[in-house]
């Protein structure tokens, strides 16, 4: 049986943290294959501004280059509009009716899973696999939600910190692929 695992978000940029956390999930949880799935905007976040997807999508494929396990899906962003977790779990769901699905979810995201559109059909198809936050202790997941913790490579980085640096002309050397910081520098990405 495939295990399929699915990692969703901005990505805006993708970091060394991201890197770390798919790398822990190809293991920990035996996966075939990691799916990136390039958010077109959050429910949560309707207020925040992104990187044109076209970079944020150039930025994946570079971060990614040479990964065999590993693919960039733009669906959510060809839908457009706000991106529902649960379409993209149902386009899985059927296009590998055989797999097992992981649905990678952060800790800080664990409490608002209730809220989520169609939980309860969310939590039926995939199982969440949990990243926790460096130094945290685990969350556990709310019923019906079911799915292991990873131990993964605690690494405290975030993409709003990886901006800020890069809006006040600070290094993002080893917070990110090297072919990621060109690709920011070249295209001038968030100043």
């Amino acid at each position: 049986m495939q295990r399929i695992g699915l990692f969703g978000g901005s990505f805006d940029p993708v970091h060394a943290g991201h890197l770390l956390l798919a790398q822990a999930a190809l293991e920990e949880l035996s996966l075939t294959r990691l799916f990136f799935v390039l958010a077109a905007q959050s429910p949560f976040k309707t207020d925040n501004q992104f990187a044109p997807a076209a970079a944020r999508m150039q930025l994946l494929r570079l971060a990614l280059a040479g990964q065999a396990n590993c693919e960039v899906d733009d669906q959510e962003i060809r839908r457009g509009g706000v991106s529902f977790t649960i379409d993209t779990v149902r386009d899985y769901a059927r296009r590998f009716s055989d797999a097992q699905l992981y649905y990678l979810v952060g800790a800080d995201n664990v409490a608002s899973l209730p809220k989520w559109r169609e939980a309860g059909e969310l939590a039926r198809l995939a199982e969440f696999a949990v990243i926790p936050r460096p130094g945290e202790a685990p969350t556990p997941l709310p019923l019906p939600f079911r799915g292991p913790t990873l131990k993964g490579f605690p690494f405290g980085v975030s993409a709003s910190q990886i901006r800020a640096r890069v809006k006040a002309g600070l290094a993002i050397d080893h917070l990110v692929p090297a072919a990621v910081a060109e690709a920011i520098g070249n295209n001038r990405l968030y100043l």
